[in-house]
C-alpha cells in the first residue's frame, strides 16, 4: 500500500452508517467496522446511526482536525443520493473532497441479500477495495464554466408558456419555439378545466397574450429547432421557420383574406377540431389564436403548388401581407439553458379496434367531444353526433390506451377526471343519460373527489369493469341504431349489455411521435415508457442527465394543468438559479487525452455519447472537450493506445480497488 499523501502519510478515517434498519437490519456494522479498524491505514473507525445527519457530518469533520485525517471513506447507501453530502462535509473539514470515497453497501448489499453473514462479509470486501483505492486518490478542483443568461424553451402548450412568462419576468431574455401556427398546446382545445370547471380559454388566453407582447421574449412559432450543440452555460440552436406566405408584421388578423379565397367551401381537415370540421388553405387555428396572424397551407394553396390561382386573398390584404415566395429561413441563437415542454398526443383508439373507433360512426375520442361541446368547436357547443342527432344515452369508457398490458401499463392520471368532467358537460349540453365505465376511479386532487361527489349527485351511472367490447349487434328491436357496450360489472357480479347512443373513449396520455428524435437532438434519455427521463425522480424532477436542460410537463410524464404549471415553475426556477448564479460548477471527473500517445484513429470520436471529442487535423490527434464530458468513461476503455484516462478512475485506482477485495487482513 502507497506510504505517501498529503501529509506524508496515508490516514484514513473509516465510517459506517446503520441508515435505521436499512442497513443494520442485514448487516452487522459493528462486525464490519471491527474488521476494518485492523487495517494499518484506517487511524479512524466508527459506525454511527445516521451519517448524513448533521451530527454525522460533524463528527467526521471533527475528526478530519482531532486526528490529521486525509483520506475518508464512508459505508453508507448509493453515491447518487449522498456522494455530493459526504464530499463537502470533507471539505468544510480541511480535505479536498475527492480525497473522499463513498462505498453502496445499501443498495449493493443490504437490499440485495437475506443472509445476514454473507451481506456482512460483502460489506467488509467492499469497504476495504474502497480503503485500498482511496489511498492513490488525487487532489482535483473543479471547473467553472460563465454562463450565458438567455435561455431556450421548446414547446408553446401551458407547460413553456409559465416557464417562459416566469424567466421573461425575471428579467431574462427567453426563445420560445413552437411547432404548430400558434402557442397554446391542447389547453386550447379544452372548453372547461376539472374540478373547478373554469373556462379554459378564460386561463389561457390572458397568458398567451402576455407571451405575445412580453419585451424579453422572441416568439417563433411554426418553427422548429433542427440543430442543437454546445455545453451548459453557452448552447448553440438553429431554428428552422417554415413559411406561412404572410408577413407577420403587416397581418393583423383581419380573416377577410379567408372568406375572399377561391375556396368558397372549407375541404381541408381542420386539425384544430381534431377533423370534426373542415377549413380552407387559408386559416387561423382558433380564434384566439397567438400570434393573430393566418397560414397558408401549402400542401393545398393552389398559388402555392401550382402559381396559378386568382389570388383574390392578395387582392382583400390591405395592408399586403402576402408574400407567396416567402422560404424556409434559419435563425441562430446563443443560450446558456433551455427548458423542453414539447407535451404529449393522446393515443390512438384504433389500435383498440373492438372499441369501435373508425369503424362506427358515433363513437368519440375524448378529444373530439372537448371540441363538441366548445362554445368556439365545429357545432357551437351542440352535442350533435355526426348521423345529425342529439345523443340520449351515453356511454363513456374509462383507461382507453392505459392500464393495459396490451398498450401501455401506466397510468395517464387525467382520465378518471377529464371523464367525470366530459360527463358532467355533455349532461349539462345535452341532457342525456351518462354510463361511466371504469376500473378504478382516481381522484387523488385537491378538489377532485368532491367533484366526483357531485357527478354521483348529477345522478351519472357508474359501472365498475372493463369493457369488452363495442357492437352494433341489436338483440332486440328498440336496440336497432344503438351501439351496444358489453362489460362485466364486477360491483354486481354480472355482465351487461348497454345500449347507447354515443361513446367516447377516454384516451391516455402517450409519448409525442418524435419523442426519440429530440432525446437525440437535445442529448437526453427517454425511460423505457418514452417519456423523456429525469436526472432522479424525487430530488430532480425537472433536470436531465445534461447539465443546463430541463424538462417539464407531459413530456416527461402523464401530468393534469396544475402538475404541469407547478413543474414549469421549478424547472425556470432551475435554469434562474443556474443564470443568477453566473457560472456552472464543472465535476473534475472527467478523460482527457495524452497527445503524445494518441495516434489518431478516432475510435473513441463515434462512442462518446455526449459528443465531448474533436478530431484536430492540424494535430491529428482527438481533444476531449471537458465542459461536455460527463466522465461516463467510454473512451476509456475504447482506446486502443491506452491513451486516455479518466480522473477519479485512473488504473492505479482501479487495480488497487480489485487488490483490495482479494487481500485478506
Amino acid at each position: 500500500m502507497s506510504s505517501t499523501g498529503s501529509n506524508g502519510s496515508i490516514r484514513i478515517g473509516y465510517y459506517i452508517c446503520h441508515c435505521g434498519h436499512n442497513i443494520a437490519g442485514t448487516i452487522d456494522v459493528a462486525a464490519v467496522a471491527e474488521v476494518i479498524k485492523k487495517i494499518p491505514s484506517v487511524v479512524v473507525c466508527r459506525d454511527y446511526k445516521y451519517m448524513c445527519s448533521d451530527p454525522g457530518q460533524e463528527l467526521l469533520q471533527e475528526d478530519i482536525k482531532e486526528h490529521n485525517l486525509n483520506r475518508i471513506v464512508v459505508a453508507s447507501c448509493s453515491p447518487l443520493l449522498h456522494e455530493n453530502t459526504f464530499r463537502l462535509a470533507t471539505e468544510k473539514g480541511g480535505l479536498n473532497p475527492y480525497y473522499f470515497h463513498m462505498v453502496n453497501i445499501r443498495e449493493n448489499a443490504s437490499w440485495v441479500h437475506e443472509d445476514k453473514e454473507q451481506a456482512t462479509q460483502k460489506a467488509i470486501d467492499l469497504s476495504r477495495a474502497a480503503i485500498q483505492r482511496v489511498t492513490f486518490h488525487k487532489a482535483l478542483e473543479k471547473r467553472q464554466v460563465p454562463i450565458n443568461p438567455d435561455v431556450l424553451i421548446v414547446g408553446g402548450g401551458i407547460a413553456g408558456i409559465h416557464a417562459a412568462l416566469t424567466l421573461a419576468n425575471g428579467g431574462k431574455k427567453v426563445y420560445l419555439v413552437e411547432r404548430d401556427p400558434t402557442i397554446g398546446g391542447h389547453m386550447a382545445q379544452f372548453d372547461k378545466t376539472f374540478p373547478t370547471l373554469d373556462c379554459a380559454a378564460c386561463i389561457l388566453t390572458p397568458k398567451m397574450s402576455d407571451v405575445n407582447r412580453h419585451p424579453n421574449i422572441t416568439l417563433w412559432t411554426y418553427s422548429e429547432v433542427v440543430e442543437f450543440s454546445g455545453f451548459v452555460g453557452s448552447f448553440k440552436a438553429k431554428i428552422k421557420r417554415k413559411p406561412r406566405y404572410i408577413n407577420e408584421d403587416l397581418c393583423v388578423g383581419c380573416l377577410d383574406c379567408i372568406d375572399a379565397c377561391v375556396y368558397k367551401e372549407a375541404k381541408y381537415k381542420d386539425e384544430f377540431n381534431v377533423g370534426l370540421s373542415n377549413r380552407k388553405p387559408i386559416y387561423i387555428p382558433f380564434p384566439q389564436a397567438t400570434p393573430q396572424v393566418v397560414v397558408v397551407d401549402p400542401e393545398n394553396c393552389i398559388q402555392v403548388k401550382r402559381g396559378k390561382c386568382k389570388q383574390t386573398c392578395v387582392e382583400v390584404c390591405d395592408r399586403e401581407a402576402f408574400d407567396f415566395d416567402q422560404q424556409e429561413k434559419y435563425e441562430e441563437i446563443e443560450i446558456g439553458t433551455t427548458i423542453l415542454a414539447t407535451g404529449f398526443q393522446t393515443f390512438n383508439p384504433e389500435k383498440t379496434p373492438y372499441y369501435g373507433y373508425g369503424t362506427y360512426k358515433n363513437v368519440y375520442t375524448s378529444l373530439e367531444v372537448e371540441r363538441l361541446v366548445n362554445a368556439a368547436g365545429p357545432t357551437g357547443g351542440e352535442v350533435i353526433l355526426r348521423d345529425g342527432k342529439k345523443p340520449k344515452t351515453v356511454g363513456i369508457i374509462h383507461c382507453v390506451g392505459s392500464r393495459d398490458a396490451k398498450t401501455n401499463n401506466w397510468c395517464s392520471r387525467v382520465c378518471c377526471m377529464y371523464s367525470l368532467k366530459l360527463a358532467h358537460l355533455i349532461k349539462e349540453h345535452s341532457d342525456a343519460e351518462i354510463y361511466n365505465f371504469y376500473i378504478d376511479m382516481r381522484t387523488p386532487g385537491k378538489g377532485y373527489e368532491e367533484f366526483y361527489d357531485k357527478l354521483l349527485q348529477e345522478g351519472v351511472h357508474f359501472v365498475r369493469g372493463r369493457v369488452a367490447e363495442v357492437t352494433d349487434w341489436a338483440a332486440e328491436k328498440e336496440e336497432e341504431d344503438k351501439l351496444i357496450i358489453r362489460v362485466e360489472d364486477t360491483l354486481i357480479g354480472a355482465v351487461r349489455r348497454i345500449p347507447v347512443d354515443m361513446v367516447v373513449l377516454s384516451v391516455g396520455i402517450v409519448p409525442r411521435e418524435n419523442a426519440q428524435e429530440m432525446r437525440r437532438l437535445f442529448n437526453i434519455s427517454c425511460a423505457t415508457d418514452g417519456f423523456f427521463l429525469e436526472r432522479h425522480p424525487k430530488l430532480a424532477p425537472v433536470d436531465t442527465a445534461s447539465e443546463g436542460i430541463f424538462i417539464a410537463g407531459a413530456c416527461q410524464g402523464p401530468k393534469d394543468i396544475p402538475d404541469s404549471v407547478a413543474q414549469a415553475g421549478a424547472a425556470a426556477a432551475q435554469a434562474l438559479a443556474l443564470i443568477d448564479k453566473g457560472f456552472m460548477e464543472l465535476e473534475p471527473v472527467t478523460a482527457s487525452i495524452f497527445e503524445e500517445e494518441c495516434s489518431g484513429c478516432k475510435s473513441c470520436i463515434p462512442l462518446c455519447p455526449y459528443s465531448a471529442i474533436s478530431f484536430i487535423e492540424e494535430k491529428l490527434k482527438a481533444e476531449i472537450n471537458e465542459a461536455l464530458c460527463k466522465g461516463c468513461g467510454t473512451c476509456v476503455a475504447a482506446c486502443p493506445s491506452g491513451s486516455i484516462i479518466q480522473n477519479l478512475f485512473d488504473d492505479e485506482e482501479i487495480f488497487s480497488e480489485i487488490d483490495g477485495l482479494l487481500v485478506q487482513y
